[in-house]
């Protein structure tokens, strides 16, 4: 088996860092994990659990989990959230995979993520299966230099496993919405640095992007089904998408 290491970056994660590491310690010949300064049970229990840990001072989310990456020893990389829990059954596909001859024919592969608010999971609206690379060769790649949804960037075979990942994202709705606040302020920004079209920020699409997003989402992605989670949660998501738009409008003002 190709030899593996489990990276990851954290920040007060008691809640799910237990979990997160414990689905792992059976395929990883390492765990890494840097904490930026958590001041809760974070560290002791990774630290129980079998990880390496390693303090940084928080550097920005691209910054902080590259940073991580460079600590990786193995041939082999699994980037994790400290949310992010794999199951036994995509736990046995990796082994599967990293021991076998077919694993030369790839330098990647993308993970679906089914995303948890509190104990529900949420299966359509486009919230899955937000397939994410996470599985790569060491020093093949890195993520990409954005103030939000960083993602890894790799020029090479990639494909997609077949069994997903558990994101236990968010605690209840209000995290939900209080997180997409956030995002909304620093994806503007993001926006704003790297370019974009002036009619993005015209008051027509203010109010028609999130209309049509809504619509595309709770109908076109079948966010109905997943009943009245599914509605508050497109609503919020539409509401992200506005703000987006109206944070963009307001730093061309300044």
């Amino acid at each position: 088996m190709e030899s593996l290491s489990v990276v990851l970056i954290a920040q007060d994660e008691e809640r799910n860092i237990e979990a997160v590491l414990n689905a792992v310690k059976d395929i990883a010949a390492e765990i890494v994990l840097v904490d930026s300064g958590s001041t809760d049970a974070t560290v002791p229990i990774a630290t129980k659990c079998g990880a390496r840990v390693i303090h940084q001072d928080w550097l920005g989310y691209a910054a902080q989990k590259n940073y991580a990456l460079s600590k990786a020893s193995c041939n082999w990389i699994l980037s994790l959230d400290a949310d992010e829990v794999i199951t036994a059954e995509l736990a046995a596909e990796i082994k599967d995979i990293l021991s076998s001859n077919e694993v030369v024919n790839w330098d990647g592969f993308k993970i679906a993520r089914l995303m948890f608010v509190g104990d529900r999971a949420v299966p359509h609206g486009g919230f899955y299966p937000d397939a994410q690379l996470r599985l790569f060769k060491n020093g093949m790649g890195k993520f990409n230099d954005r103030l939000v949804h960083e993602s890894i960037v790799l020029d090479g075979r990639i494909r997609t496993l077949k069994h997903h990942l558990l994101h236990y994202s968010y605690k209840d709705l209000q995290h939900f919405q209080s997180s997409l606040d956030k995002y909304a302020k620093l994806a503007a920004e993001e926006s704003k640095r790297s370019g974009y079209s002036k009619s993005k920020t015209s008051l027509l699409n203010l109010w028609l992007h999130p209309l049509w997003t809504f619509c595309w989402r709770y109908v076109g992605r079948a966010g109905f089904l997943d009943g009245a989670l599914g509605l508050q949660m497109n609503l919020i998501y539409s509401d992200y998408v506005r703000k987006k738009i109206a944070y963009l409008r307001e730093s061309n003002k300044a």
